[in-house]
């Protein structure tokens, strides 16, 4: 019987590990189909492009910007993070036009999704101070691929996967003990 409930309990994490889930169905739009303008200046307008092809024509997109601080998103001021929502041309083109405040720095980052299509395409501004007038923009034509994975913190992950571990223990303990009370 021990071994029975070994080999359930074996194929339950079997179950569990071996056949990962499907990936949600987000497709990517690539960098060299994102262009940013110009270098992002702190107080200034910086276009950012999603070429043809990048999402299916006249679909809504929706775009989002977030940073260290408020930046105003085509016309809407946005907070930390928000959102707007602009129809792509025939082809599929689209693009935003990102404001920043005079007291912007570090890096923003401005998300596109397609609504219709879920592709997803990001640009990261690296703001350069007002006064600095040098710097370089954050990944551009080819040179960065898309985050695909699961962004949790480690320790959560761990946590869940040690509760796992503590349950399937408890099954096994409260198996072996029902069989020593039924063999007494």
């Amino acid at each position: 019987m021990f071994k029975k409930s070994l080999a359930t309990a074996a194929l339950a994490v079997i179950a569990i590990f071996a056949f990962a889930p499907a990936a949600n169905a987000a497709g990517y739009v690539s960098d060299s189909l994102i262009t940013v303008a110009s270098t992002p200046v702190a107080g200034e307008a910086t276009p950012v492009a999603f070429a043809a092809g990048a999402f299916t024509g006249g679909e809504d997109v929706r775009f989002s910007v977030t940073g260290d601080q408020a930046a105003t998103l085509s016309v809407v001021k946005t907070a930390v993070t928000s959102s707007i929502t602009k129809a792509a041309s025939s082809t599929g083109a689209v693009s935003v036009t990102v404001t920043l405040p005079e007291n912007a720095t570090g890096v923003y980052t401005v998300t596109a999704t397609g609504l219709t299509s879920n592709n997803i395409g990001t640009a990261a501004l690296s703001v350069v101070p007002a006064d600095s007038g040098t710097g370089n923009a954050v990944p551009s034509a080819g040179n960065a691929l898309p985050s695909t994975g699961y962004n949790a913190p480690v320790l959560i992950i761990w946590g869940a996967a040690g509760i796992l571990v503590l349950g399937v223990a408890l099954v096994l303990v409260r198996i072996s003990v029902r069989r020593q009370h039924a063999a007494a």
